[in-house]
């Protein structure tokens, strides 16, 4: 009797690899559909067949530009040719790129807003005076050394690019700076209030604690000195009835630095109008561990070195809490009540007696 292959049969055969149907053996219609769906869809080639593969490394990306020191091109025809190179170009492009997202989230009105990259040791790419950030192009963009002296480009640089600058000469790591005017964070800048520390672990590790810089008129040497020194230690700077500046390793990460400062200052904006304003905190111990973290990721912290209740201690911070590690006990408020309504019947009773 010769041997059937029904469609069960031919289901097993197929999961074990073989496909080969000997002769003389009878295959049921069913199983015929089976082996049929098979040669319809993908076999995938034996192993001996394939290419050997080697095993790649996961990468991070890295969008930071890096020039080799003391070769900055001097002449006019080397800065031409350097500003019109295809690393230069991709650099603008991202930089258009950029102001077209800072644009759509409303980070910028107007002409509002700057951006510059640092491509060698006296050379930054900058923005355009008097463009939306929404609707640059690469050939606005312009190139200027450190002096603020623009070298290449036929749309005049930003007059803000010296506090850039500024920030660039005294903070080696700061490759790139992005400056915006978005709702939130300039709210607090308008408002004089620095933004309470460990309240969100994203917002310690990315931006550490957030610096403070007293107004002075945008566009001169004196606001590009005060900004300058306080983005010394803090990669997000708030500048008070102006704004906020970021920096970063790239343009990218300057970016992403302003929008961390956006979102924080919205959540701790909404978060102080519930619950009485009482938000809470991690605790000092914690904020050493994403204090560390920052290390790891490149990212130096001046208060590496300060005492845990130091770290949490938002004194400043209205709506925030405090530090009440040797804080002075706290006068019961029963105590205060009595003394009010000691002082309210006082002045009650010197009104009646001068109507009398």
């Amino acid at each position: 009797m010769k041997k059937v292959i029904t469609a069960a049969d031919a289901e097993a055969m197929i999961r074990s690899g073989n496909t080969t149907i000997p002769k003389g053996v009878i295959v049921t219609p069913a199983a015929q559909d089976v082996f049929s769906g098979v040669t319809k869809s993908f076999v995938a080639p034996a192993a001996s067949n394939l290419p050997a593969m080697t095993k790649v490394e996961p990468i991070l990306p890295d969008y930071e530009f890096h020039w080799t020191p003391g070769k900055d091109p001097k002449t006019p025809e080397e800065i031409h040719a350097f500003f019109h190179s295809p690393a230069i170009v991709k650099l603008k492009e991202r930089m258009v790129e950029i102001g077209q997202r800072m644009w759509a989230r409303e980070y910028t009105d107007g002409n509002g807003g700057n951006l510059t990259i640092r491509v060698g040791d006296n050379l930054v790419l900058c923005t355009p005076t008097l463009v939306s950030k929404g609707f640059m192009t690469v050939e606005q963009m312009g190139l200027v050394d450190l002096e603020g002296n623009q070298l290449a480009g036929k749309f005049k640089r930003t007059s803000e690019c010296m506090t850039h600058l500024a920030i660039m000469k005294r903070q080696p790591k700061a490759k790139a700076c992005c400056h915006a005017h978005p709702p939130h964070g300039t709210a607090f800048a308008v408002a004089g209030v620095q933004p309470p520390t460990c309240m969100i672990p994203e917002a310690e590790v990315f931006l550490g604690q957030i610096g403070m810089a007293e107004y002075r008129t945008p566009g001169t040497p004196a606001n590009a000195e005060v900004v300058g020194n306080a983005a010394v230690d803090h990669m997000a700077v708030l500048m008070v009835n102006h704004g906020v500046i970021t920096w970063g390793k790239d343009i990218e990460d300057a970016y992403w630095k302003m929008e961390n400062v956006e979102s924080y200052c919205k959540t701790v904006w909404v978060a102080s109008q519930l619950n009485g304003g009482n938000l809470l905190t991690i605790t000092g111990g914690q904020a050493k561990e994403l204090i560390a973290l920052r290390k790891v990721l490149g990212m130096e912290d001046k208060r590496a070195n300060w005492k845990e209740c130091e770290l949490c201690d938002n004194a400043e911070f209205r709506p925030g809490t405090v530090c009440n590690i040797g804080a002075p006990a706290a006068t019961s408020s029963s105590a205060n009540s009595a003394e009010a309504e000691a002082l309210v019947k006082a002045i009650t009773d010197q009104i009646i007696a001068g109507l009398k």
